[in-house]
């Protein structure tokens, strides 16, 4: 696409400190690096775990951040390496990485993937982070930060999806449909 390799100029809700209101603000998103995608957001949800982060986490640590894990998306651009994903494929951002390799990843049991928990949670936080605004960083919120026009996330956060798939309805498979279903399932039952 025409920004690949490019710094992307966008909207963003970014969250500035805890408990006060998200604030729409441009931002600026860098391009990929090694094994990262740029991905153009087009739905997204609000999950219980962003309201708690902005209103009830009182840690200043977590801010500035743009918030969100719950979406679907295309694909603008990729970075080296990458070679599960391609400009124009749909995908769902996952807040909970699949190397899809590891002996986790291979288990029906779990999806707590040991790649995933050997790098830090919010592996693109600080300087890492591919986000700024107005000249600051402005941290990944656990590795997505989908409350923005555009965002990077490692390739091994994404699931690519059927292309006929609504972004609008299936971004909700992102959290809201496993957790819950998760939740019946296994802790109920």
């Amino acid at each position: 696409m025409a920004t690949a390799g490019k710094v992307i100029k966008c909207k963003a809700a970014v969250a500035w400190e805890p408990n006060k209101p998200l604030v729409i603000e441009e931002i600026e998103v860098a391009p990929p690096q090694a094994n990262e995608v740029h991905i153009k957001i087009v739905a997204t949800a609000v999950c219980h775990t962003d309201l708690y982060h902005l209103l009830e986490n009182m840690s200043k640590d977590g801010f500035p951040t743009v918030l969100g894990h719950e979406a679907a998306g295309i694909v603008e651009s990729v970075g080296p390496g990458v070679t599960d994903f391609e400009p124009g494929d749909k995908v769902i951002p996952l807040f909970l990485s699949q190397c899809r390799e590891c002996r986790f990843c291979k288990s029906p049991k779990t999806n707590q993937c040991e790649k995933a928990w050997t790098a830090p949670h919010d592996a693109m936080a600080g300087p890492d982070s591919r986000l700024t605004c107005k000249g600051k960083k402005v941290l990944q919120f656990v590795g997505t930060s989908t409350f923005s026009e555009y965002t990077v996330v490692r390739q091994i956060a994404l699931a690519k999806i059927d292309p006929t798939a609504p972004l609008d309805k299936v971004c909700l498979l992102g959290c809201g449909v496993c957790t819950g279903y998760g939740a019946a399932v296994n802790t109920a039952k």
